[in-house]
């Protein structure tokens, strides 16, 4: 179950991964041309970020759906929207073609791309977890978290080919378009497997013994409103690190460092693989010392490696970009590999999904404003070398405090079935 769940948490990374890097490099002189360069720049990581203003509002929608009509029938609607609204991105007239028509379409899809994914993660962590063995939960909970890296891989790989393959002027006339619309295929194959899948055995459990709230949303900030700012803490400095690295570095190492868009794609695609093998070796870990742990450890890595990382990448070698990509990579990604862990710890079944979709997108909404608060950074100080590792640094020092206090914070009961361990509520 948590492989199928990664599958569909993979499309919808991919399609939004398909975005980021085409924001970083195409979305600007395509719609927003008249702006100038810094004002298309502007503009491009605009977009990224209102599909991010609009996540909590999915979160709210799905979480409703997925603690009462169930996890599955919900993720189904969460996919099938994804794709969808990918695919008709591949359609849309450029500012050339129809001035700024294109991206009002544009801002719309993404508005519906964000909706989407705001009841997405939650419901693939609990898909794998509430399937799972309790004493494993902490390992399943981080085999959706490779969706990410493997939708990053897919989508950089495809626009290496096709810069490889591809001229510039065609790249820029039609070849833009290809990954938007491969998302429709994909989104066949995410269908089926995931029409597949059964119900979780919580959620029956939920039903059967009629636990479910009539507005879950409510309810949880009734009994866990301190769950709730944790979760949020924990989860930025996992997210945030994705839009920083792979959104605002793409455009700053190209227009900044001086870095070839290929360079950039393939260090990003080599640290996605080195993920493969990281997050369920941090999943096991989690398993191990406590998800909150693992989470911690990768906040406090990550501060320490901060400056350093980024004063070397100004040097501009492909080794350095590669390690920087490498290093960069493990460190955040252990708070992302327990993520899941954490969060659904912290919440009782009746209300999980709701509360982890929410808690997530209130990180992501903020962690999409990561390039555009970036960018305005890099602006005012002249883009000196040490102006992303500031936006770093922060978050990681958020999610460090988060991790404390989930640590300290008692485990919500996991399920009332006879072999997982009770734990009494924590009542913040």
């Amino acid at each position: 179950m948590s492989w199928a769940s990664m599958v569909g948490t993979s499309l919808e990374s991919f399609d939004f991964y398909v975005f980021a890097y085409f924001s970083a490099f195409f979305i600007g002189p395509l719609f927003f041309s008249p702006l100038g360069s810094f004002g298309e720049t502007l503009a491009a990581f605009s977009t990224v970020a209102v599909a991010f203003v609009i996540r909590p509002v999915g979160a709210i929608i799905f979480g409703h759906l997925g603690d009462r009509l169930g996890r599955r029938t919900t993720l189904l609607w969460t996919v099938a929207i994804m794709g969808i609204a990918t695919g008709l991105i591949g359609a849309l007239p450029t500012y050339a073609q129809a001035g700024w028509v294109g991206a009002i379409l544009l801002v719309l899809l993404r508005l519906i791309q964000g909706i989407s994914l705001g009841g997405e993660w939650g419901g693939s962590i609990l898909l794998a977890t509430e399937h799972a063995n309790p004493v494993k939960r902490a390992f399943y909970a981080a085999i959706p978290q490779l969706g990410s890296p493997v939708g990053s891989i897919l989508s950089a790989a495809l626009f290496i080919v096709m810069t490889l393959t591809l001229s510039p002027a065609d790249l820029a006339a039609w070849g833009w378009r290809i990954p938007f619309l491969i998302a429709l295929p994909l989104l066949a194959v995410s269908l089926y497997l995931r029409w597949s899948v059964t119900e979780t055995p919580v959620f029956e459990e939920v039903v059967a013994e009629k636990r479910r709230d009539r507005l879950p949303f409510l309810t949880m900030f009734a009994q866990r409103p301190v769950a709730i700012i944790v979760a949020i803490g924990a989860a930025l400095l996992g997210i945030g690190s994705y839009s920083l690295m792979n959104t605002y570095t793409i455009n700053y190492g190209v227009a900044k460092l001086g870095f070839s868009f290929q360079d950039l794609l393939v260090a990003t695609t080599i640290g996605g693989l080195l993920q493969l093998v990281t997050i369920p070796l941090f999943g096991a870990l989690a398993n191990r010392i406590g998800s909150a742990k693992v989470v911690l450890w990768g906040a406090v890595g990550t501060l320490v490696i901060t400056f350093p990382l980024y004063f070397l990448l100004q040097f501009a070698t492909f080794p350095i970009l590669v390690g920087t990509m490498i290093v960069g990579g493990i460190l955040p990604t252990m708070s992302w590999a327990a993520l899941g862990g954490l969060m659904a710890d912290l919440f009782p079944d009746h209300f999980r999904y709701s509360a982890l979709s929410f808690s997530y997108a209130i990180a992501a909404t903020v962690s999409g404003f990561i390039p555009l608060i970036t960018v305005s950074i890099g602006q005012a100080t002249g883009y000196a070398w040490w102006h992303p590792g500031i936006v770093l640094a922060v978050l990681s020092a958020i999610t460090l405090v988060s991790a404390l206090a989930a640590e300290r914070m008692r485990r919500a009961p996991q399920s009332s079935s006879p072999d997982a361990a009770p734990a009494p509520v924590h009542s913040a």
